[in-house]
């Protein structure tokens, strides 16, 4: 069963369309609602970075933040990449959530239920103190929503010692496949088995560093960080059920 993407409604707030980031095939796919295209970067934790550097091409994972329309991606000082994106670069980021495998009764039409995000933009290196202080709240919140109350905050030194740039979320697009498998109509009778293998990445169980200080016990966000969200599993009906468990293994249904 496929299932398309709802159309938009005039004037909700999309990424304008552009030739690059355009879908030309499965267009029904695609969508440029900048709520759609938020929710999924909120979700991912992973990102990875495009870029040519001296002419030769660089994908490098990295963590990221948002905050409103704008990406925050930072690392190391020597970090040559990064050098080369806090002189403003052209970059790709994409983000990809895996929500399952789609079996399907011939080995042509197998595929994978996901959510995807891509943007194009210019770096811009961010030197003002207070925003990389943002920033960096912004990323553990990202990570461990309620984290960055109990941490403490970076100093000015640690702050120079980090390499930080923005990136304006502009120009874009989502793409989504749910659903089950799209098999040729003379295959449907097949003896072969068809549907959907749902994934999603849950959180096992905290393992405390050290001794714990007397009165300090695990957090709740520690806690329930197992418990979050669906892992954008699909239905058998094959609805998309949004949200994710987030944290260290990828697994099949019941597990």
């Amino acid at each position: 069963m496929r299932v398309a993407v709802s159309p938009h409604p005039p004037g909700a707030d999309e990424l304008t369309p552009t030739d690059r980031t355009t879908l030309r095939r499965k267009k029904e796919r695609g969508n440029h609602d900048r709520s759609v295209v938020n929710a999924i970067l909120d979700e991912g934790l992973l990102c990875h970075v495009g870029i040519s550097v001296d002419g030769t091409p660089f994908v490098m994972p990295m963590a990221y933040a948002r905050i409103g329309d704008a990406l925050y991606l930072h690392g190391a000082t020597g970090n040559r990449m990064l050098r080369h994106m806090a002189q403003g670069a052209e970059v790709c980021v994409t983000v990809t959530l895996l929500d399952g495998l789609v079996l399907a009764r011939s080995a042509f039409h197998h595929s994978m239920n996901f959510r995807s995000v891509v943007l194009l933009g210019t770096t811009v290196r961010v030197d003002d103190d207070d925003e990389k202080r943002r920033a960096t709240t912004a990323l553990l919140e990202h990570i461990v929503p309620g984290r960055s109350i109990h941490t403490r905050p970076p100093s000015t030194e640690e702050l120079r010692a980090v390499l930080m740039v923005r990136m304006p979320i502009e120009e874009g697009s989502a793409k989504i496949r749910t659903g089950g498998p799209i098999d040729e109509p003379e295959d449907l009778g097949s003896p072969v088995w068809a549907g959907q293998i749902p994934l999603s990445i849950a959180a096992g169980e905290a393992v405390i560093d050290g001794a714990p200080p007397p009165g300090v016990v695990e957090p709740d966000y520690v806690r329930a960080y197992p418990a979050r969200g669906t892992g954008g599993r699909a239905s058998p009906g094959g609805a998309h059920l949004s949200g994710a468990h987030r944290g260290a293994r990828v697994v099949a249904p019941g597990g």
